[in-house]
């Protein structure tokens, strides 16, 4: 199917109380780069992270909850979406983590999903039915331990869960322990299967991963001290082996930064990671046989803490998520020979934008 047989749509969950919007739909005409906002859906407090099955058609999000004992949990909302029209409908919402969350990831050919929980320092592993309908919460993996970061680092902070690129292995960074636990499903238990875990350099704080698409690398953003982390990828064992780990600031930047989103382009040539404080995406060239990186450049998000951002199918834009500042999603052209980013003047204003997904659908 050809692009002119397709139309992309743009999902983006936000920081929002449940009386306001919080997930919007977007679509977005490449050729003209504009981007026309469909339907927006209240009724979620802080919908933050999504998890897209662009195949099935179906969107989930987080949502922050109440237990029957009042305390606050995290919840999965599932949503049918109308491609024609982009507006989404809601199928059903249950518990995913007994405990706030900060990302939602979709395993086991689509039978669970995994939701994490950055302020309990688990992952919960709950039902998803063939019809996307949420349901029970069936194995919860609790952490326990520190690392080195007095504030940061003083407990448990799991902040995603990151699937191998053929499913088998489940990732786990936790930026409070300076580790990457790594899981399988045992779909006759119900189960999370711990298989081993990965040490990063002490201090790093992992928060997202992503995979090369030979399969044979893996990289880590790592929030606390501001770097990426490059690992050597077994995907038969489903180890990570570290090569190296650079900085993703300019050489003589003194202020206060985390970092947030990481993401390789589909040829495999590029990385690219957002940092927050110098709001910026810093790209990288990846060497794909010794898995080291090569700085490309730094380029302004046009706007505050760039909590987010997606390479969008195809490969010809990129779309960052300012969650401060400029409340806004702005964006830029690919240049697929050098990796650089150029701004197209588009921007939309969003109310505290934290996560974008898109796909493309067919008219």
């Amino acid at each position: 199917m050809t692009v002119e047989q397709q139309k992309m749509l743009v999902f983006v969950g936000s920081y929002a109380e449940a009386s306001g919007s919080g997930v919007y739909v977007y679509a977005l005409d490449e050729e003209k780069e504009e981007l026309t906002l469909l339907d927006s859906v209240s009724g979620l407090k802080n919908p933050t992270f999504l998890n897209l099955d662009a195949e099935g058609r179906r969107l989930y999000s987080l949502a922050e909850g109440v237990s029957e004992d009042g305390a606050k949990v995290g919840e999965a909302v599932s949503f049918d979406i109308d491609t024609k029209s982009g507006r989404l409908s809601e199928i059903s919402r249950g518990i995913g983590v007994d405990a706030p969350a900060c990302h939602i990831q979709r395993v086991g050919s689509g039978q669970y999903l995994v939701l994490t929980s950055y302020h309990g320092g688990r992952i919960g592993l709950t039902a998803l039915g063939e019809d996307g309908r949420i349901g029970a919460l069936l194995d919860t993996q609790q952490y326990e331990g520190h690392g080195p970061h007095p504030e940061r680092q003083d407990r448990p902070h799991p902040h995603s869960a990151n699937l191998s690129p053929d499913g088998r292995f489940l990732f786990v960074p936790d930026l409070g322990m300076d580790r990457i636990r790594v899981y399988t499903v045992d779909m006759q238990n119900d189960a999370l299967v711990y298989q081993g875990e990965t040490p990063t350099h002490p201090g790093a704080g992992p928060r997202h991963m992503a995979f090369h698409p030979q399969g044979k690398l893996a990289f880590s953003i790592n929030e606390v001290d501001s770097t990426i982390t490059s690992f050597r990828y077994d995907s038969e064992a489903g180890t990570l082996q570290e090569i190296e780990h650079v900085s993703t600031l300019p050489e003589g930047f003194a202020e206060e930064n985390t970092c947030a989103e990481i993401a390789v382009s589909d040829d495999g040539q590029f990385l690219y990671g957002s940092n927050r404080g110098h709001d910026s995406i810093v790209v990288f060239r990846i060497d794909r046989e010794s898995g080291r990186l090569t700085l490309v450049e730094h380029v302004s998000t046009r706007g505050g803490h760039p909590r987010h951002f997606a390479l969008l199918p195809g490969g010809r834009h990129l779309l960052a998520a300012n969650r401060d500042s400029e409340n806004n999603l702005v964006l830029f052209r690919v240049d697929k020979e050098s990796g650089r980013l150029v701004f197209s003047g588009q921007a939309v204003t969003v109310s505290k934008p934290v996560c974008v997904q898109a796909a493309y659908f067919s008219l």
